[in-house]
């Protein structure tokens, strides 16, 4: 990868990727023309970027600037951040239902436990006054 911005910037972005395992021979790249303002220099070159992630299937569409270049660093850029949270979100999901099995199991506080018993002793008195009168 050899795009014209900073190297800090290209270097976060490679970090990211391998971190992912996201490799640059998994990504199919196409360019094609833009459909924006730009009038005949947008027209006549192909700075849109097609970038698609073969092992997920997911596509990227990029075309922000009128520089091809700085369009395949945002492509790749946007394409990471959708792998992270395809990846992130499945984690979340597993983390939010041990979280909720932990909830359920724990024991209620005093507080919690008062109200509860509170609640149940109206409900309780409530009824009562529903039976039938036993007459002797």
């Amino acid at each position: 990868m050899n795009f014209s911005i900073s190297r800090n910037k290209e270097n976060a972005l490679k970090i990211k990727m391998d971190s992912l395992g996201i490799k640059e021979a998994d990504l199919e790249e196409k360019f094609i023309r833009s459909s924006k303002k730009g009038g005949q220099k947008v027209n006549k070159t192909s700075t849109c970027v097609y970038l698609k992630h073969k092992p997920t299937g997911i596509e990227v569409k990029c075309q922000e600037e009128r520089s091809q270049v700085l369009n395949r660093f945002l492509a790749r850029r946007i394409l990471v951040d959708k792998i992270e949270s395809l990846v992130l979100g499945r984690k979340r999901e597993a983390e939010k239902k041990i979280e909720k099995i932990r909830r359920q199991k724990r024991k209620r506080s005093r507080r919690a436990k008062e109200k509860m018993l509170r609640y149940k002793k109206i409900r309780s008195e409530k009824k009562e006054l529903r039976k039938a009168l036993a007459i002797e």
